[in-house]
């Protein structure tokens, strides 16, 4: 179950010859590669591409009928290695993942697939996940595409040029014999536009042909001599074909070439926001005219020396927008126009950030500066916008976004990134809380996921985080017999699966390490938007699911392995932790902990309800309270759950200042807050409510008569506060 269903989106995908396509960028794509011929798409989701591969998951009938294989990878190294099938035979295969770190994960792969090269066009659509908004470390998919000579493709934000890309993608590798690569930023993949579709294509040469007429070429694998042959390859023959296709078919564009002696140089993707601050600055109109120069490489790598020294021939300076670090495009701008013995002034990270995303104030504020050095007319007069504004001695004037967070924090609140009202995965943090109040504090390992908001308030564990399915691994080195503390590391099942189970469990099973490691099993790829895993227990007709984590971990030789099926049972997991950290046995421990990702269960849920609800049917749901009077005002329940619905209010009685505990109404009645009430001995002031929809008579009473006991009883106790006020 995936966080967005394509269902009714995907027909679009049977547009035909002419018509026009309108919709979302992710959609078009996979729209492009139908219309490329494609044979076979894999990847493995991840932010900003996971919808990519949730509409072929729900075009799944689209590509029983072209013929299409699609398939859910392992992980990105299982993605990359699939394109093995365009190495000998010409077929189309395009993979899928999230960059940096799944470029990272499948580089094995890219260098053998980049060093023998392809016979079929074999594309790699990278989420290119930079920036403010990012999650991951601030890396380029740049230094891969240069390290194993990959073309890289950063098509202009735009539907149009998106298709074109795909198209011209294929066409590209297979001319070149070279892996493309198509760079893919957060805005892209959601941005929305219409282009004039083509029909879709069948394979000319299918799997079918490929695996009953099966063909090798020594040469193509990566063994010496072969493997020296290919680096010389690479620079005699696939660099200069690639080159000749990128100019033949115009995929670099230039506006307003000749029209000044300054021009701006940017990659593709930056397209959008280059214009928009020329526009703002008066420079360029919303349809792309510009009164300045432009440059826009839709490849990024190679780049054409023909075409730069084109464009910078009689211009005094042009001015490349590069977002990221190093500054890879810059510095062989300068080394091309040195080669030509063009004396052109380049500009880049001098006016703009060394690091950091190029937001809208950032390019306003770096074109301004720009413009303002070599071509001052331009701006003179014009009411310019704060962020485009000579600097002053003043600090919010040096960064276009100080003053808009100066004035936002006195209003609003910060708020670090949480776990989700009613996750499952808190209560198993609120355990290790309350077990290292009894044992002391532990060395803890972390994993890539939603477990990993455990390293932030109010839960301040974790001291690491290796990678996706490293936890374990984590915590390879702090293996002695020098100590009877235990480590405690964290995987969640989505990692266990990537490659957890060997790097992770198979590791310290052979190196017979003494520690503890605890899986997250919600259920799903929580973390990459709610994708079915092996050990899923939704019934999926298109993968195989229902298979235990615990199976697995003893299948590698773990004999120490118990599965808490509730992680809501907070005093349960405090139990079982503590036996892990405690038992005289030796060897690796792990713990299995079950609960169903609570956003899953509610997309699942809620729908089925209302529907019911609707139809008059009985549907009951819970929600818990705090009863004021009986609350003590000492917040541990807040401190050890961390819960969004839990918050204080001022107590009603007004001889009480200490304010007391309250549940919001985004309570989906996960029973926590009680249950760690009740594992941590805090106050008994919560209280279970049960609201009824359509309630049958039988409700209808037990409501009455509750009212009449407690109406009875309040009324009691007034007459006691009365008879002790007279």
């Amino acid at each position: 179950m995936a966080e967005r269903s394509f269902a009714n989106e995907v027909g679009k995908l049977r547009l035909g010859e002419g018509d026009e396509f309108r919709g979302e960028g992710i959609l078009a794509v996979t729209k492009a590669l139908l219309q490329s011929g494609v044979a076979y798409v894999a990847g493995y989701q991840g932010a900003p591409i996971s919808h990519l591969m949730d509409v072929l998951a729900d075009a799944h009938d689209i590509l029983e009928e072209l013929g299409v294989h699609f398939e859910h990878s392992a992980s990105e190294a299982t993605a990359a290695a699939t394109l093995a099938a365009s190495v000998n035979y010409p077929l189309r295969g395009a993979v899928t993942f999230k960059s940096t770190v799944g470029t990272n994960v499948a580089s094995d792969a890219l260098a053998n697939l980049a060093s023998g090269g392809v016979t079929g066009g074999a594309l790699l659509i990278v989420g290119e996940d930079y920036g403010e908004g990012s999650s991951i470390m601030q890396e380029r998919s740049h230094a891969f595409a240069m390290k194993s000579q990959v073309w890289l493709l950063d098509p202009r934000p735009n539907l149009e040029s998106m298709v074109r890309a795909v198209e011209h993608g294929f066409a590209l590798s297979e001319a070149s014999n070279t892996p493309v690569m198509l760079e893919l930023r957060i805005r892209a993949c959601h941005v929305h536009g219409r282009f004039k579709t083509r029909a879709n294509k069948r394979p000319a040469f299918t799997l079918k042909d490929a695996i009953e007429h099966p063909v090798r070429d020594v040469e193509r694998i990566v063994l010496p001599p072969a493997s020296y042959l290919h680096e010389q390859e690479k620079i005699a023959k696939r660099w200069p074909a690639a080159v000749h296709y990128i100019t033949e078919h115009g995929l670099n564009e230039f506006f307003s070439a000749d029209r000044r002696d300054i021009g701006i140089v940017m990659q593709g993707g930056m397209y959008n926001g280059v214009l928009r601050a020329l526009e703002l600055l008066g420079l360029a109109d919303p349809f792309g005219r510009s009164q300045i120069p432009l440059y826009v490489l839709n490849v990024t790598y190679p780049l054409v020396d023909e075409e730069f020294v084109r464009f910078c021939a009689g211009k005094r300076s042009i001015l490349v927008v590069e977002e990221g670090q190093p500054d890879y495009i810059e510095q062989a701008v300068h080394a091309i126009l040195r080669r030509a013995d063009l004396d052109t002034r380049v500009h880049g990270k001098d006016v703009l950030p060394m690091a950091g995303e190029y937001t809208g104030g950032v390019l306003l504020k770096g074109l301004a500066e720009y413009v303002r050095r070599y071509e001052p007319v331009l701006l003179e007069g014009r009411p310019l916008p704060r962020a485009a504004r000579p600097a002053s001695p003043k600090r919010m004037a040096d960064n276009p976004k100080a003053f808009a967070i100066e004035r936002a924090a006195g209003q609003v609140h910060g708020r670090p990134p949480s776990f989700c009202t009613g996750c499952p995965e808190r209560p198993i943090f609120t355990a290790i809380k309350l077990v290292e109040r009894e044992l002391g504090a532990h060395h803890i390992s972390c994993d890539i996921g939603c477990h990993l908001f455990s390293v932030l308030p109010p839960f301040n564990l974790g001291a690491t985080t290796m990678g996706y399915g490293l936890g374990w691994a984590g915590a390879a080195a702090l293996n002695t017999r020098e100590t009877n503390r235990r480590t405690i590391s964290i995987m969640g099942d989505g990692g266990f699966w990537h490659n957890g189970l060997t790097s992770g469990v198979g590791n310290a099973v052979f190196n017979q390490a003494d520690s503890v490691l605890l899986v997250v099993d919600n259920g799903y790829s929580a973390a990459t938007g709610g994708q079915d895993l092996p050990s899923s227990q939704a019934q999926n007709p298109l993968r195989s699911t229902r298979h235990p984590i615990e199976r697995a971990v003893r299948g590698v030789g773990v004999k120490w392995v118990q599965t808490v099926t509730r992680t809501y049972d907070v005093a349960r997991m405090r139990d079982v932790l503590r036996k892990a950290l405690t038992t005289p046995e030796k060897g690796p421990k792990v713990i299995v902990a079950q609960s169903e990702c609570m956003l899953n269960k509610q997309r699942r849920v809620r729908p089925l309800m209302r529907k019911m609800a609707e139809a008059g049917k009985r549907v009951v749901r819970e929600r818990f309270g705090v009863d004021p009077d009986t609350c003590t005002g000492d917040h541990s329940c807040i401190r050890l759950s961390g819960c969004p619905s839990l918050t204080i209010r001022d107590h009603p009685d007004p001889l009480r200042t200490d304010p007391v505990a309250a549940v919001v109404d985004s309570c989906v009645g996960c029973g926590l807050c009680g249950e760690v009430a009740h594992a941590a001995v805090l106050c008994p002031s919560f209280y279970r409510a049960r609201i009824i929809h359509n309630p049958n008579a039988w409700d209808r009473l037990r409501a009455r008569l509750g009212k009449l006991v407690i109406g009875a009883l309040q009324r009691r106790i007034e007459r006691r506060l009365a008879g002790l006020a007279a």
